[in-house]
């Protein structure tokens, strides 16, 4: 158990544990390695706040370390787009900002003191011959007829490789294992192999690069990483990490295996997430239904919430998909604190306030947040003509509407209560106006009147509200995990994944709003202002909505 009686995840367990044995004097050093392939998605963010959150709560340090040993794949854009997401998260790195590249001369020095011991040699093997070479599960490797190739003479390729003289593709260098070992990863993996493209940050000082399997480990042992946190389809990789650091002699970083956390209605392969944004099926990276950190940042997502999913989530040895509905939960639940409320009515129907005066406005107080005392407070105007929404009229209501209806008395959040009096309907017979009194000293904060209303409304001024765009988004799939449905997953995307909303009403406070900025607005949801949004035209993007269905499964 934590001091704070909180049970400890098997991680925290054995650096629990560490610690108390005095294992590397009790220090705690983690690390995120990102592939700069891509950007990342919902699956790194839990990632991220494991490791990082780690190292915070063992007094430790979090190294950010990109995996940029693949020149093909890597640009410079997702290396400033990684960086940006992990400290959107609220992560710091400080000044340990490392890259594998900066470590390929040391990796080469490796590599070559396994030829020199007689752990690796150069092979001239195809591709498909090594994969016949490695046999199957069930069935026992073969040696590569290079297997027993004079050390000196693979000393020599292998320095011809690094110096670009030989053809890419002509030859590899593996590791000298246990072809029979039945651990497929140790039957003599390739540890480097000849590439000549220029790289994003050597240019085209290297020829040859290194695998991640033996760049991984090495990277985590000069960097004197004490716990390397990884998902569980390392595990079975894990000999194969031992082996290196042990035939090299190098400080002896722990690797530990946890469980993947993947969402219901999400996808994190990026292969399938560059589909969607090749086929124009979303807007970009960053598009709000995108389950990357750059679209759910910019569906008003908090840090804070991505930082309690990974909490409520837990940590596991087998993958599990945590449903979405949590995640919702979790937006909620910080949204709550943070996001000053506001009233904005999607569907507008005129109000008329018939024994209001016509030419006068009068200013209503309004709370920022009831969550957060020191929000304050935000001025509203008030005047003869507002709008309410569509939905919350009804000619002849239910006993249970409490709302607005001919006859029926209703409150105006922050204002005065309406007595609806009657209402008019266009050609069409759609209702176009209605008219209420109000009775002058019922006013929110100051209600001498007596009167008593079961609902309350939020509205805005007609005449001083603007005009704003609101994007309805919903989940991108229609169905909880795409990638395990019979058919292709492009088929399951949801067609009402956005719907965009124009003519909007808002209090006219939100013309000053800032893109990032986050808002209640009241009886609707969670929304954010979209960086599309100009001065004059807003756009505000649904989080999530008030209905908490996650915790009411809890309940149950």
């Amino acid at each position: 158990m934590s001091e704070e009686g909180k049970s400890l995840n098997f991680i925290e367990q054995i650096i629990t544990d560490d610690i108390a044995a005095g294992k590397h004097g009790g220090r705690i050093h983690t690390r995120f390695p990102p592939e700069p392939n891509g950007y990342l998605h919902i699956g790194h963010a839990m990632a991220i706040c494991l490791n990082a959150g780690i190292a915070n709560q063992f007094n430790g340090k979090f190294n950010l370390r990109f995996d940029d040993t693949n020149p093909t794949t890597e640009e410079t854009e997702y290396v400033n787009s990684i960086k940006t997401d992990i400290k959107w998260l609220g992560y710091d790195w400080e000044d340990r900002e490392y890259y594998t590249s900066d470590y390929f001369g040391q990796l080469f020095e490796f590599a070559m003191k396994l030829i020199r011991d007689g752990k690796a040699y150069v092979d001239e093997s195809t591709p498909e011959e090594i994969l016949e070479q490695k046999g199957t599960p069930d069935v026992a490797g073969t040696d590569s007829p290079f297997r027993n190739r004079p050390v000196e003479e693979s000393l020599r390729l292998f320095v011809q490789m690094k110096n670009g003289e030989i053809a890419e593709g002509k030859m590899v260098l593996r590791a000298k294992i246990d072809m029979q070992s039945p651990n497929m990863n140790m039957r003599d993996p390739v540890i480097y192999r000849i590439k000549k493209e220029p790289h994003h940050r050597t240019g085209n000082t290297w020829k040859i690069y290194p695998m991640y399997d033996f760049a991984h480990g090495q990277s985590d042992s000069i960097e004197k990483i004490t716990h390397s946190l990884c998902t569980m389809e390392f595990e079975n990789h894990r000999p194969l990490y031992n082996w290196f650091i042990e035939q090299l002699d190098i400080f002896p970083s722990r690797q530990i295996e946890f469980a993947r956390r993947n969402v219901s209605y999400m996808i994190t392969s990026k292969r399938r997430l560059l589909r969607l944004v090749q086929e124009g099926i979303v807007s970009g990276w960053d598009d709000p239904r995108m389950p990357t950190i750059a679209g759910i940042r910019r569906r008003g997502y908090s840090p804070g919430a991505i930082r309690l999913l990974a909490e409520k989530s837990g940590i596991a040895k087998r993958d599990n998909i945590v449903d979405i509905s949590l995640m919702e939960y979790c937006a909620r639940e910080d949204l709550n604190k943070i996001a000053e409320r506001r009233m904005v009515v999607l569907d507008p129907l005129k109000v008329v306030i018939t024994n209001y005066p016509e030419n006068e406005m009068e200013a209503m107080s309004a709370e920022n947040n009831p969550e957060d005392a020191t929000a304050g407070e935000r001025t509203m105007q008030f005047g003869r003509e507002i709008f309410i929404e569509r939905s919350d009229f009804m000619i002849d209501p239910p006993r249970k509407f409490y709302r607005m209806g001919p006859g029926r008395n209703v409150r105006l959040k922050h204002a005065y209560i309406l007595h609806c009096e009657s209402f008019e309907t266009n050609e069409t017979g759609e209702i176009s106006v209605v008219y209420c009194t109000y009775y002058p000293n019922s006013k929110s904060g100051a209600d001498e009147s007596g009167i008593k209303a079961k609902g309350t409304l939020h509205w805005v001024h007609a005449k001083s509200a603007i005009d704003v765009e609101i994007r309805d988004y919903d989940r991108l799939f229609t169905v909880p995990d795409p990638l395990a449905q019979e058919n292709d997953f492009i088929e399951y995307v949801n067609p009402d994944s956005l719907r965009i909303i124009d003519g909007a009403k808002a209090e006219a406070g939100l013309l000053d709003a800032k893109v990032g900025q986050h808002f209640q607005f009241l009886r609707k949801g969670y929304f954010i202002l979209d960086p599309d949004s100009t001065h004059q035209h807003k756009i505000f993007n649904l989080t999530v909505g008030l209905r908490d269905s996650w915790s009411k499964k809890q309940s149950k």
